[in-house]
């Protein structure tokens, strides 16, 4: 299935998951994730399955002022 990870096009297995798009690319904690626009708690990252065209953002921390 295609999803989109930070506006970037990936194929992924039917039934794959958010931490299998965090391996995906690699992603380094600290980070936050939303799919759809829709923030998933870091619990929920082995278990919310994925869907054809979701969208996901991967979202680091910025620091400074």
């Amino acid at each position: 299935m295609r999803v989109i990870v930070n506006q970037v096009e990936y194929e992924m297995p039917n039934q794959s998951v958010i931490a299998d798009a965090l391996s995906l690319i690699d992603a380094k904690p600290p980070f936050a994730v939303a799919v759809n626009l829709n923030f998933v708690p870091k619990t929920q990252y082995q278990q919310f399955e994925l869907n054809e065209n979701d969208q996901i953002e991967v979202i680091a921390p910025v620091t400074g002022g």
